[in-house]
Parts: C-alpha cells; structure tokens; sequence
C-alpha cells in the first residue's frame, strides 16, 4: 500500500459517514448544506488522520468535498492567506 492509501484507511469519513463529506448530486438548500458540513467537521475534528488529510487536500488543491476539517471555501482561504505571505 503506498503512503496515501495508508492514512486514508484510518479516516473517520469512511464508511456510514462518507455522504457528509461531499454534496448530494441534487440541490442543497444552503442551511442543509451548513448542517451536513458541521457534522462532517465535526468527525474531522477528532479523525486520527486530520492531519494527514489536510495536508493531502491542499497540497493536490482538492477541488470538492470537505477535507482535513476545512470545506472547498476554507481551503481557497488558507491557499490565498499562505500565497499572500
């Protein structure tokens, strides 16, 4: 197994749980989405791998879902905070 596949074994979004971490492929209303986003932040928050998983997301500039704690938005936030530093 190579070093990816390794940590993400560990996630805690695997699973029963994994609907929360990316968008239904039907609208959202946007207090739904909220919802399902806290929840999923919520599980990263105490994930072995959050770590781990962060740092995969930002640095492939994961495009879509919720990783290492931090939706789509979060990231593009911390990529620009970091690129402006």
């Amino acid at each position: 197994m190579d070093q990816v596949t390794d940590w993400q074994t560990e996630g805690m979004c695997r699973g029963n749980h994994a609907h929360l971490f990316f968008p239904p492929t039907a609208f959202e209303k946007k207090d739904e989405r909220e919802r399902r986003e806290a929840r999923a932040k919520a599980i990263c928050q105490v994930c072995p791998v959050l770590t781990d998983c962060r740092t995969y997301a930002l640095t492939l500039r994961e495009a879509y879902g919720i990783w290492g704690g931090m939706t789509e938005s979060d990231r593009k936030r911390a990529l620009s905070a970091s690129a402006g530093r």
